[in-house]
Formats: C-alpha cells, sequence, structure tokens
C-alpha cells in the first residue's frame, strides 16, 4: 500500500470516527423520544404518590419506600427532561385523565383521588397495590427501551429502572403480605 493509500485510509478512518463523536442529536431515536416523554409524567405520577404517604402513612416501611421513590425518580425526571431539550423535543404537560388511561401502570384521577382521602392501614394498602401496578408499567416502558432504543444513556436509566422498580415490587408485595 502506498503511503498516500495509507494516509487517506487513516483520514476516512478518523473522520468515521469523529463522527461517532459528535452531538447526541444523531444518538438517539423515536423510541429514545416515546421513552422520555411518556416516562417524565409517569415519574411525576409516582412522585405525586409518594408525596401522599408523608402526611397519610405512619408505617415507616412505606414511609421509606415513599422517599426512596420520591429521591430516585426526581433526578431522573430532571435527567430525562435535559435530553428531550437537547434533541430539540417538546417536554411533557401535565397529563389529563385521558392521556392517563393510554399509558401503563398510570393511575386514574379517581384513583389518586381515593388514595389522597386514604389514611393509616387503608392508606398503606392502596398505595402498595397502586404504586405495584405504576411500578409495573414503569418496567414494561423499560423493557421497550431497552429493545428499541438507540441513545445509550436512555438504555442504561432504562436498565437501572427495570432493576430498582423489580426489586422495589418485591418489596411492596412483601408489605401487603406481612
Amino acid at each position: 500500500m502506498s503511503r498516500r493509500t495509507f494516509v487517506l485510509l487513516n483520514a476516512v478512518l478518523a473522520a468515521a470516527l469523529l463522527a461517532g463523536c459528535g452531538g447526541s442529536d444523531g444518538d438517539h431515536n423515536a423510541a429514545d423520544v416515546t421513552f422520555a416523554t411518556d416516562m417524565i409524567p409517569h415519574h411525576r405520577q409516582a412522585v405525586e404518590m409518594a408525596d401522599f404517604a408523608e402526611s397519610r402513612s405512619s408505617n415507616p416501611e412505606v414511609l421509606e419506600l415513599a422517599a426512596g421513590i420520591r429521591d430516585a425518580q426526581d433526578p431522573e425526571i430532571a435527567t430525562m427532561s435535559g435530553w428531550l431539550e437537547e434533541w430539540g423535543e417538546p417536554l411533557p404537560e401535565e397529563m389529563d385523565g385521558m392521556a392517563r388511561g393510554g399509558m401503563p401502570g398510570m393511575m386514574s384521577e379517581e384513583q389518586l383521588a381515593e388514595l389522597e382521602a386514604a389514611t393509616g392501614t387503608t392508606f398503606d394498602e392502596q398505595f402498595l397495590e397502586m404504586m405495584i401496578d405504576h411500578h409495573t408499567g414503569a418496567v414494561q416502558m423499560a423493557q421497550t427501551e431497552q429493545a428499541d432504543g438507540q441513545f445509550a444513556d436512555a438504555i442504561a436509566l432504562a436498565e437501572q429502572i427495570e432493576e430498582s422498580q423489580t426489586a422495589e415490587i418485591a418489596t411492596m408485595e412483601e408489605l401487603l403480605a406481612a
């Protein structure tokens, strides 16, 4: 191989490598946008439900679980919002009852009102049952992202969501059985 061909091949390889190091605009696909756009309101609702526990539960395990949900999901909302902004995508607005119905694990306005009105052991039981359903929906959404997504950070977050929320589901099932 001549020196000129060698230099040309190296230049082409360097350009290809540098193209892969560019901004994240080309590193995501529609599945990544859908994941972030849907998971943000999904997480917002989980945080809302977790906030109810502070004034409605006296069970230290439920209170600890709710605090953990809030502490994990608030930063994830910020992360996903940052991605959408970086990608030039709109941030999701608050969802009305109709929009909630189409997303796995989302509670209706009526269910949220019922949870908000409950206290004590009634609250604890409803919270745990609803949050199990809610987390199951999030796990489904995370699995879809892992299968269809392209953006490495979104896929990694989806893996983390699946792992952490599956563990929380097991904890909640144990609390319900106790």
